[in-house]
């Protein structure tokens, strides 16, 4: 049998019943489309969230008062004696730092005259807007210390500026936050929202007096970015000694920006290959509807197989047309199904323009030869069924 013929043969018993092929391949459609779909959404979501954290820079160590006793997030914790300003100051001597900013959070009543809003509170070091990449849209951040006290000066949040000054300009007025007044020196650039907390919303303060604000005799962290030149492996190390010989005990925990970017880039990339999971399950509908109707064509055909088989044709030649024709049908659904996803992704992106969609070339071709291998596996069974019928019997089937 020439090849020619057997293409003719695999298209004319496919356009031959245009409903039912058009019905199987309608299933892998689905199934590719819902694959390609939900890992775009699965990557763009990976994508975001890993950008949202290194916006704020790669190179930084965090420390928390508390050592962690047990793994995970419900660790326990306990902590000797609290993470102070002075520990803040003493870090600054280390090799290698670009900025060490302690840090205090809070919330409470901003005033300006009768307007009122209650806000977050950040007390930081001056070189916070520095250390998290942080723009200002007007005046300047905090100053540091002069004689071992922080100017009582404040710098608001875009969102909290407007709300409170609405388009004028805020520079030089005194803000009343907790019942102290701060004069306010900068405004920060629009910044967004991370994970729930609106980084506009917020009242930035010297970390002293916040202290004093909330009642606090030690910081909520510290934090320590470090030049390109050592690692946050070796800073850690220098970190360590240096509160230890300050604290007598390792009393605090570390953690560094890169192993937590690679533990969050871990969690997400599970959480991609499930949500794809989920998707392959429409997929095995269509592996399902594929076997059903490859099965039903060979019942159909038997008479066929056998006047084949009669003219000389081999149960490899007759294995390869009904393999061909199943992975014809899977493929014209990869094909369709990759149509779809096109028209849903635009969809989405008219109907939810801020959900992350990240859509792999790479993923796309592997659905396509996904779907082949799904025509191969749903198709084997029937087209080996019929190479290895007996052409007399076959034939007597009609």
């Amino acid at each position: 049998m020439r090849l020619r013929d057997g293409l003719q043969l695999t298209a004319g018993a496919l356009l031959g019943r245009p409903l039912r092929s058009l019905l199987t391949l309608l299933g892998v459609a689905i199934g590719i489309a819902a694959v390609a779909l939900l890992t775009a959404i699965g990557e763009g979501l990976r994508f975001y969230m890993l950008d949202t954290f290194s916006q704020f820079g790669t190179r930084i160590v965090a420390i928390h008062p508390g050592r962690t006793q047990t793994g995970g997030i419900g660790g326990l914790l306990a902590s000797a004696r609290p993470l102070t300003v002075a520990d803040a100051e003493a870090l600054r001597g280390l090799g290698h730092i670009e900025a060490v900013v302690p840090i205090i959070q809070g919330s409470g009543a901003i005033c300006f005259g009768l307007r009122s809003r209650s806000s977050d509170i950040l007390g930081a070091g001056h070189q916070l807007a520095e250390a998290w990449r942080f723009r200002l849209a007007l005046g300047q951040f905090l100053p540091p210390a002069r004689d071992g006290r922080s100017p009582p000066q404040a710098v608001l949040g875009h969102k909290l500026r407007v709300e409170l000054f609405g388009a004028a300009n805020p520079l030089g007025e005194l803000v009343r936050i907790g019942g102290t007044r701060f004069r306010v020196v900068g405004v920060m650039a629009e910044k967004g929202q991370m994970l729930g907390f609106d980084l506009d919303d917020v009242a930035y303060v010297p970390v002293d007096w916040a202290e004093s604000l909330f009642n606090r005799e030690g910081l909520m962290e510290i934090n320590v970015t470090y030049r390109p030149a050592t690692t946050s492996a070796a800073l850690s190390r220098q970190i360590r000694q240096t509160l230890i010989e300050r604290h007598g005990a390792e009393d605090f925990s570390l953690t560094t920006q890169d192993e937590m970017l690679a533990s969050l880039d871990r969690i997400l990339a599970i959480l991609s290959a499930a949500v794809a999971g989920l998707g392959g399950i429409s997929l095995l509908v269509g592996a399902v509807g594929i076997l059903t109707i490859m099965t039903t064509t060979v019942s159909e055909r038997t008479a066929e197989i056998g006047l084949l088989c009669a003219l000389g044709a081999r149960p490899r030649q007759v294995l390869g047309l009904f393999l061909a024709e199943a992975v014809l049908l899977s493929l014209a659904g990869g094909l369709l199904g990759l149509l779809l996803l096109a028209v849903l992704l635009g969809a989405l992106h008219l109907a939810v323009p801020d959900l992350p969609l990240r859509p792999q070339p790479l993923f796309l071709l592997l659905a396509l030869l996904l779907s082949a291998l799904v025509g191969i596996l749903a198709g084997l069974a029937p087209a080996r069924h019929a190479a290895h019928l007996h052409p007399v019997d076959a034939l007597r089937s009609e």
